[in-house]
């Protein structure tokens, strides 16, 4: 049988001793009364809570900010950014993001199948680059995808956890991102594609970008009319494609003009 004997008095009291420590130090962190030199030290802790409460603490001084600002951990970011202090953009994959009816899940090489299904689909793969058929390749380029931080990659999927689309976010340029590889499955319902695009929209803003950019084939008429009427602005076009930006004041119009599609905006799981 596996040794279960119960914890001894000194294991009890030492995980006492620690989260009492745990909670001083979350309540100094969040303190404005606590001592700069205190404040900086904690901005150094492990604890990605302690360096939350003093990113979001107004008494933290300029010398621990400028090092939280540097972070790329999703928590301390949002912290700072409910300061109102801007910060970076970057791009952070978060393991779920969570709307209304839809869920984006960060891909991982078990999603292989169903992307190769959606993208060498003869109808839909009309307006998407070319995707080889191999399954193989498919799984090789998720796997490096886990250990590149320059995309996001989602699989969009209904409240029963069911796989209905794809949808991707890259090419930085500075506080404007590039999302696209935004393929919706053939029946499903159609406020599926105004709430993902809600989606992206407000998890890019969390993410600290203020502006968007991205390229329509210029076939692909329904979702170059989607992105006018959200408010992008065609600003160039080559033999394929139509070329678009669209600026912060007007995706905050939109996402206030098609509030009722994600009424209580997002919620963000992250490892970290």
């Amino acid at each position: 049988m596996p040794n279960t004997l119960p914890p001894t008095q000194d294991t009890i009291a030492d995980s006492d001793k620690n989260a009492a420590e745990r909670h001083n130090a979350l309540r100094q962190a969040s303190d404005p009364d606590t001592p700069a030199d205190t404040l900086i030290n904690l901005s150094k802790s492990n604890d990605e809570l302690i360096r939350g409460a003093v990113a979001f603490n107004k008494s933290t001084p300029d010398e621990a900010l400028d090092a939280l600002l540097n972070e790329k951990n999703a928590h301390v970011l949002s912290c700072l950014r409910k300061r109102g202090i801007r910060t970076k953009p970057l791009f952070i994959k978060a393991n779920r993001v969570i709307g209304n009816n839809l869920i984006l899940r960060n891909v991982n090489t078990e999603d292989a199948a169903f992307i190769l299904e959606l993208r060498i689909d003869a109808n839909k793969s009309k307006h998407i680059s070319k995707t080889s058929s191999d399954l193989q390749q498919q799984v090789t380029w998720l796997k490096k995808y886990a250990q590149d931080d320059s995309q996001i990659y989602f699989i969009i999927q209904n409240k029963n956890l069911e796989n209905v689309g794809t949808v991707r976010l890259y090419d930085q340029k500075e506080d404007s991102f590039c999302w696209g590889s935004w393929i919706i499955k053939d029946g499903s319902p159609s406020n599926f594609s105004i709430e993902s695009a809600l989606i992206v929209y407000h998890y890019s803003f969390w993410l600290g970008f203020n502006n968007a950019h991205f390229d329509v084939r210029k076939g692909n008429a329904s979702v170059w009319k989607f992105h006018e009427r959200f408010g992008a602005t065609r600003i160039g076009e080559s033999s394929d494609d139509y070329f678009y930006s669209i600026t912060y004041d007007a995706i905050s119009k939109s996402l206030e003009k098609y509030s009722r599609f994600l009424p209580n905006g997002i919620s963000i799981e992250t490892s970290a």
